[in-house]
């Protein structure tokens, strides 16, 4: 199965890092955010991707073009018949199959899915955003989508709020929560298609799968939603940002579920 990803965005209000290079390729951990969702897919065996490119993607080229390079120590012998390049973390490559495909710098998210239609053929994918992790078990999505047998499985998330929760009676407090997951259920993307799905898409720019191509699957009781309860994060602003991080730099990481 192959995995669609989302990077062309503008990733406007993550300025202080999208200005100079596209939001998929901001750092976690010294590892771009993309890399971290591919090793998510990786992990349950999805190593074939298609990279949905816009803004910037003359960037996420050239980072995966040098990938090796870029993510390991090498040595270069410029002596070497054809500048000879000596990877050092050989048991570290990754086998990974990347197709690029450029899908207008001023699309939206239905019309970049719809472009890369003929990538994906007559077969089921995934698809998912370009700036979200969460500890999702891909092989559990996949066998729900095929039991429910829709035309789209997302998975249902439920965020942290952003602020404390407190209750209270009569002027007194009884309990606060610190940050408590919320009871709404919202879209985290980490969706799985059927080929059918195109018929609701457009190549026309202004197409935005979340609006009239979603309600239309859920019109048509195509759309089934995978509940997830645990870890799952969106890097939406240079705050969370910092707090993905934060959650590496410690340790806690709830999504590394790779080696």
């Amino acid at each position: 199965m192959k995995l669609v990803i989302l990077c062309g965005g503008k990733g406007t209000r993550l300025r202080e890092e999208t200005e100079y290079r596209p939001k998929p390729l901001v750092p976690i951990g010294g590892m771009p955010i993309v890399w971290h969702i591919m090793k998510i897919y990786s992990h349950y065996g999805i190593k074939d991707f298609i990279l949905c490119l816009g803004y910037k993607g003359s960037v996420i080229k050239d980072y995966f073009l040098n990938f090796e390079e870029m993510a390991h120590d090498f040595t270069l012998d410029l002596r070497a018949k054809n500048a000879r390049v000596i990877h050092h973390n050989e048991q570290n490559l990754e086998d990974w199959r990347i197709t690029f495909v450029e899908t207008g710098e001023e699309s939206n998210t239905g019309a970049r899915v719809a472009r890369v239609e003929k990538f994906v053929k007559d077969e089921p994918f995934c698809l998912t955003y370009g700036d979200g992790v969460g500890n999702v078990d891909i092989g559990r999505l996949i066998q729900f989508h095929q039991g429910k047998g829709k035309i789209l499985t997302l998975t249902g998330v439920h965020p942290e709020n952003v602020f404390g929760i407190l209750e209270h009676e009569e002027g007194i407090a009884k309990t606060f929560k610190e940050k408590p997951r919320m009871d709404t259920t919202i879209n985290g993307g980490f969706f799985v298609c059927q080929p059918e799905i195109f018929r609701y898409l457009s190549t026309d720019p202004a197409c935005v799968f979340e609006e009239k191509p979603l309600r239309s699957i859920a019109a048509d009781s195509q759309l089934a939603v995978y509940d997830h309860l645990d870890f799952w994060y969106c890097m939406d602003t240079y705050k969370h940002y910092e707090d993905l991080n934060k959650r590496w730099a410690s340790g806690n990481a709830p999504w590394k579920i790779w080696a």
